[in-house]
């Protein structure tokens, strides 16, 4: 190999490094919110919830050991909508929105425990800090 080919081989390793590290960042179109709620939990049993106790008012089945939570309706207005990621202070992993509670609760969950009632009454009622994904507006990424 002569030292032009050499030069050209280096060249284009170059050139080709290059393109590749001007690639667009492609800006997260998802940011976190935070809120304080209560936070219950329930178990997929007729009396705590309908006569079909594993479909939720989404149309989702529940199976014992699914990490899903219920909401209340207000919070459907936040950004807490079916499919929505949440992580719930104390408890490990992310949670997803697969059912919304009656409407007479505010500012609440419902955290699904399948069909152990020992661990949703262990569970109590307790004011929680939750965190959840919502998909920021187009326009706001585009400002960014």
């Amino acid at each position: 190999m002569n030292s032009s080919t050499s030069y050209s081989f280096v060249a284009l390793f170059l050139t080709f490094i290059l393109i590749l590290s001007c690639k667009k960042e492609v800006p997260n179109p998802y940011q976190w919110e935070s809120i304080e709620v209560t936070a219950t939990a329930y178990n997929s049993l007729a009396y705590q919830t309908s006569s079909n106790p594993h479909i939720t008012a989404f149309g989702d089945s529940l199976k014992p050991g699914l990490r899903y939570i219920a909401v209340s309706r207000d919070l459907l207005k936040k950004g807490l909508t079916h499919n929505t990621l949440v992580k719930i202070e104390g408890l490990e992993g992310t949670y997803l929105v697969k059912d919304k509670m009656n409407r007479r609760w505010r500012q609440r969950i419902d955290i699904y425990m399948g069909t152990d009632v020992k661990a949703a009454k262990e569970w109590g009622r307790r004011s929680v800090n939750i965190s959840y994904r919502v998909k920021i507006e187009p326009n706001s990424l585009e400002s960014n």
